[in-house]
């Protein structure tokens, strides 16, 4: 949470949120935990991306890549002031954005955010929905219940050897983060065996999986460690590390000893079936700190 923003004591309960949904259970996560508190969750669907029976269950319009005069016009109709990011989307090409005619008025600042790195991209859009009047907030702010606890999840603890892996994963993250590279890290025996980028965490394990069936991970079955971490500087009102059971099952598939996330910036979709997964096969779950220190 940035020093501006207030926390969810804070936060008047009752007014009304405006999340911009894209595919994955998250943004279900996060409107039931506005309605839980009182607020008015309003669903602005992706066409494409956003799950059709969740917007169903809440106030929603669906929007395109690029109409963001269609969400300000609603937006405003439904009298939020605050907006929410949430839920999986791909960087579509630019020739394939539905422009409306208040996008088109900016379409240079647009095509700027368009030539850089995702971190570069948000942000860029995050200030023309700022100057638009919307305040943007994050997860933290409306659903911190889906957020990463500190400690281990689960019966089964990371050992020594582990937390070493844990600590270089973090210093690699840390180190690419300037390049808008990825936040996920698989290290064994502190040899780095991959790095995500624009596959995605679960084709990056996919990837170790079969470079372990190639004979070119030579460490054993058990050994080595999937870590998720925001990258440095990065704005964590959107796009924060995300994992559930799928990430569980593929690092299992991937012959690792367990998994770690940060803790507090780090969302978690069906916490109890992830750790249910992880206890199953024997590999740990836990969540870190960000400086930790093997």
């Amino acid at each position: 949470m940035r020093p501006d923003e207030p926390s969810v004591a804070n936060r008047p309960a009752q007014e009304p949120v405006a999340i911009i949904c894209g595919g994955g259970s998250f943004p279900g996560a996060v409107a039931e935990a506005v309605a839980r508190r009182g607020g008015r969750p309003v669903l602005f669907g992706i066409r494409g991306w956003a799950d059709q029976k969740l917007l169903g269950r809440y106030p929603h319009h669906w929007i395109a890549i690029g109409q963001l005069g269609r969400f300000l016009r609603l937006a405003q109709a439904e009298h939020c002031r605050e907006v929410l990011f949430i839920g999986s989307l791909l960087r579509p090409p630019i020739t394939q954005i539905r422009l409306d005619w208040r996008t088109l008025r900016v379409l240079p600042r647009v095509l700027r955010a368009f030539r850089g790195g995702d971190d570069w991209l948000l942000s860029g859009l995050a200030k023309l929905f700022e100057e638009s009047g919307m305040r943007l907030i994050g997860v933290s702010e409306v659903a911190p219940e889906i957020l990463m606890s500190e400690g281990t999840l689960g019966g089964v603890r990371p050992s020594s050897r582990d937390d070493r892996d844990i600590a270089c994963a973090l210093q690699v993250i840390a180190t690419l983060g300037p390049f808008d590279v990825g936040q996920a890290a698989v290290v064994a025996d502190q040899h780095v065996l991959a790095v995500e980028a624009a596959e995605g965490t679960d084709n990056m394990l996919h990837r170790v999986a079969e470079l372990r069936r190639q004979g070119r991970v030579t460490t054993p079955v058990g050994v080595g460690v999937l870590v998720k971490a925001p990258k440095p500087g990065q704005d964590r009102r959107f796009d924060l590390p995300a994992i559930g059971p799928q990430t569980i099952e593929n690092a299992v598939r991937a012959g690792l000893a367990g998994v770690a996330v940060v803790a507090g910036c780090t969302m978690v979709a069906e916490p109890e079936q992830a750790t249910a997964a992880a206890d199953d096969a024997g590999i740990f779950f836990v969540g870190v700190r960000e400086d930790h220190a093997g």
